[in-house]
């Protein structure tokens, strides 16, 4: 049986140069990421504002399947040594990384092609110009 519903993380981290924090999503089977730079420190009421009043202005990346690892019923200790080492463990994880880099590439394509075409239709409207230009010319002789 497939559960449906949904969970997100926020990891927040100093990446050498600025604060950064990591939202990772998964809903209805998909997993999405965002990327918010904080700058300096965070101070929790910022955090707080972001998750609270700002998280649906986020921009994620487009939802990738997610494989579901079955949950197992284990002892407290267990769930308590994996939550201190999930909380000592730096930056996001790496499927995170790994859909925030597809998406830095998507955009850069289609930024790519919005120049190459932004290019091509001001050669085409130049050459009409000139067309133009001459055809005005010819007439007045």
């Amino acid at each position: 049986m497939r559960m449906i519903g949904a969970s997100s993380i926020l990891t927040v981290y100093h990446d050498g140069q600025f604060w950064v924090g990591v939202f990772e999503r998964v809903e209805d089977g998909c997993y999405s990421a965002c990327r918010v730079v904080f700058g300096a420190e965070p101070s929790n009421e910022e955090v707080l504002d972001l998750v609270c009043n700002r998280y649906y202005e986020l921009r994620f990346t487009k939802p990738t399947a997610h494989e579901e690892t079955p949950k197992q019923a284990s002892n407290p200790k267990r769930r308590q040594r994996e939550a201190s080492r999930e909380m000592g463990r730096r930056g996001p994880s790496t499927k995170a990384q790994r859909a925030l880099q597809e998406e830095r590439e998507a955009s850069a394509r289609q930024r790519k092609a919005d120049a190459r075409d932004r290019r091509e239709e001001d050669k085409r409207r130049q050459f009409e110009q000139r067309q133009e230009r001459r055809k005005a010319k010819h007439r007045g002789k």
